[in-house]
């Protein structure tokens, strides 16, 4: 059996994880992460990690195993919420908790635990990992987890061989229901704890307060695009790969001026909330960002063909094959199940490999392909390979 230091986090997940490896007869070792003092835009206005610590140390009482504590807040300012408001001040969507599973789960907290002389650090992640031989070496594959409701793979997908290789998903093969009878059954404070919502380790927040805290507020119009927009009407060839990713580009003569907003850096791509802008049959989304001109493109309706796109490209230098084995060579396409935001149901596309990047065309138009985002690949149950989405 194995040392395994496991991020005790305070909620129900990592709780039943850890009582899992102990009764596998694993040495458990829980670690505490403070990653976050500021409460600047919280809605709870309150710190949440204070609960969190109290709760995790419940839980480490109740299971008889001892439990550290952990600062990280400045890397993970640094790594996470730093790169975060830069990415929105250029007008892109990034994922803060796929960054800190790579930068700080299983980068800063992995070397933290292993001071502690782990062999193996663990997570509340539903997910699971299978290690297999591929020409005589072992290659760790990342699968979604066993409950299609909670699969939390796509979070994961910027994780390395060797940040795989020292991971453990114990909750991986379980519903979450079954997770909260162990829960109840063991006793943990945990039980019945709702799950935590908003960005990792920040919590919930009213995103425009919370990126104010970096990013001034500046007062631009809103123009609206109408559904018969004349370029709407021309299509590309499936072979035009650059053009079918090209992304809908607007200036204000395109559309009417229909409102004003508080910085063109606070939206995203496919945002129907905080328009402030009613006295529509069907609400109005936005369409695109221009951060430079501060303005806001929008259009009325689910089905606005400004919503939509076929297909996607990630630059090469931002391409990341979690299964190396599997990685693709320019000239190279092969089909994969796609998502490229967490919950949305996998869609079929292929993967077109080119000197300067990768393509992924859709089998159908896609919702709100957002610069920023990641788009991550599947075959089967497995997470092949991710990247930034450039446009």
């Amino acid at each position: 059996m194995a040392r395994v230091v496991i991020g005790l986090s305070g909620g129900v997940d990592s709780s039943v994880a850890a009582w899992l490896l102990k009764e596998q007869g694993h040495e458990v070792i829980g670690l505490f992460m403070v990653n976050w003092h500021d409460t600047t835009g919280t809605l709870e206005g309150d710190c949440p990690w204070h609960d969190d610590r109290v709760f995790a140390e419940l839980v480490a009482r109740r299971l008889d195993i001892p439990l550290h504590v952990v600062d990280l807040s400045a890397e993970y300012r640094r790594r996470v919420v730093d790169y975060m408001f830069a990415e929105y001040e250029r007008g892109r969507t990034p994922n803060p908790d796929v960054l800190c599973n790579r930068e700080i789960k299983f980068d800063v907290f992995l070397k933290e635990a292993l001071k502690l002389g782990a062999e193996y650090v663990a997570t509340g992640h539903y997910c699971r990992k299978e290690t297999v031989s591929v020409d005589g070496r072992p290659v760790c594959r990342l699968l979604a987890g066993s409950d299609p409701n909670k699969d939390q793979s796509y979070f994961l997908c910027q994780l390395s061989q060797e940040q795989l290789r020292r991971a453990l998903f114990p909750v991986g093969d379980l519903l979450k229901p079954e997770v909260r009878r162990i829960a109840a059954e063991q006793q943990l404070a945990t039980a019945r704890r709702k799950d935590s919502q908003g960005i990792c380790f920040v919590g919930k927040v009213d995103l425009p307060v919370f990126l104010q805290q970096k990013l001034a507020s500046k007062r631009g119009n809103v123009h609206e695009i109408k559904a018969g927009w004349p370029k709407y009407g021309r299509t590309a060839a499936d072979d035009d790969l650059a053009a079918l990713a090209e992304p809908w580009r607007y200036t204000v003569r395109d559309g009417k001026k229909i409102g004003e907003h508080n910085g063109a850096h606070f939206y995203t791509i496919g945002q129907r909330k905080g328009l402030g802008i009613g006295g529509r049959k069907e609400p109005l989304f936005v369409l695109a960002t221009d951060v430079a001109e501060n303005v806001i493109y929008v259009g009325e309706g689910d089905s606005h063909p400004g919503l939509y796109r076929r297909a996607l490209f990630i630059r090469r230098e931002e391409l990341h094959w979690v299964d190396p084995t599997r990685r693709l060579t320019s000239g190279g396409r092969e089909r994969f199940s796609i998502r490229i935001r967490y919950r949305q149901p996998l869609q079929a596309g292929e993967l077109i490999l080119r000197d300067e990047g990768a393509y992924i065309l859709f089998d159908e138009p896609q919702r709100g392909i957002a610069p920023g985002q990641f788009a991550a690949w599947y075959d089967g149950d497995e997470l092949v390979g991710s990247g930034v989405i450039d446009r």
